[in-house]
């Protein structure tokens, strides 16, 4: 076995201290020989420190399409041809979404909206929604609008926002590669500002956008250092009509190395998988990431890709013995 994966075991799972990104990078690079291994150690830290439990969610979006940001994997720029357009629902749609998450024993509903940041339109529905939601179910309420100014998180607080969604999406020295319209600055302010709050902090990021394996290490361990709650892990699903449309879509045994040094980089965050790992990992890989450190899913179809069915994921975690923790629908 790989001397990283013995110290690893040492740091990580008896410890519940996460790798540095040099050791983070060792695991990136593990010859196929180690993968396995790799993974097995990974899901004995997620079992330790996280426990046996996932998280399943499924994801609709507020408002859909007609983004000003330019970010190249996204079809929800309106800067590109990507057949995506801006649509929007309605206060009583939140309302009846947010009971229907309720009904499946939720604890969670989550307000999503394809924007730069939230003008004071959003922000007055935003209010209007939540309140209106708090009024007619018992459920947790967060959200994921884009960039923030510290009045509009103190807003999200007094609302009662329990948790904000936003992703860095890759490291800080590969940024100006996929995004021009703003900067990775900007997202780590907004970061530092929800976490100040005391707002729970969700933030992930996409494998796959072109990265090297050195910056892909670089963002996990950028992550690590937010200590979000949570971590969506996407893998690039190509899009048509988008600058990465004719990205290669990543190798399976390196998103699964991918899952096993982000679990062993922060061994006591959420995991979860989210967009991309169809058409990357397929049926098999998803098996494998869920026994490699991965401890929350998105079922279904995504913002504007398609998923697996809900019950080959709810069938497979069965088969596995892996309790769900809350079916929630996020809006």
């Amino acid at each position: 076995m790989a001397d990283i994966l013995d110290r690893a075991r040492t740091q990580v799972l008896e410890r519940g201290i996460g790798l540095d990104e040099s050791g983070i990078l060792e695991v990136l690079t593990l010859p196929d020989e180690d993968l396995t291994a790799a993974l097995q150690l990974a899901h004995e830290v997620r079992m330790r420190w996280c426990g046996p439990e996932v998280e399943v969610e499924g994801i609709v979006s507020l408002k859909t399409g007609g983004c000003p940001e330019d970010c190249h994997f996204c079809s929800q720029s309106g800067l590109f041809t990507s057949p995506v357009r801006a649509v929007w629902l309605d206060i009583p749609q939140l309302v009846e979404a947010a009971k229907q998450t309720a009904a499946t024993g939720a604890t969670e509903f989550c307000i999503v909206a394809a924007v730069r940041g939230p003008d004071a339109r959003l922000m007055k529905q935003m209010r209007e929604g939540v309140a209106a939601i708090r009024a007619a179910v018992d459920i947790q309420v967060a959200a994921s609008l884009g960039m923030l100014t510290k009045e509009q998180v103190d807003d999200l607080v007094e609302m009662g926002v329990h948790r904000y969604n936003h992703n860095l999406e890759t490291c800080r020295s590969y940024f100006p590669n996929v995004v021009s319209t703003h900067s990775w600055e900007e997202r780590w302010e907004t970061l530092t500002m929800v976490r100040e709050s005391g707002m729970e902090v969700c933030c992930g990021g996409i494998i796959g956008l072109g990265e090297s394996v050195e910056q892909r290490a670089e963002f996990a361990a950028q992550l690590a250092s937010l200590d979000p709650h949570e971590v969506p892990l996407n893998f690039l699903n190509p899009r048509p009509g988008t600058p990465l449309e004719n990205q290669p879509v990543l190798a399976p045994r390196d998103a699964l190395r991918a899952i096993a040094a982000f679990r062993l980089a922060m061994p006591k965050t959420i995991l979860r998988y989210a967009g991309g790992r169809e058409i990357t990992l397929g049926d098999l890989g998803t098996r494998d990431g869920l026994l490699g450190g991965v401890n929350a899913v998105i079922v279904g179809n995504y913002l504007t890709t398609l998923g697996r069915p809900a019950t080959a994921d709810l069938d497979l975690l069965n088969e596995l013995s892996m309790p769900v923790k809350a079916l929630s629908a996020t809006l």
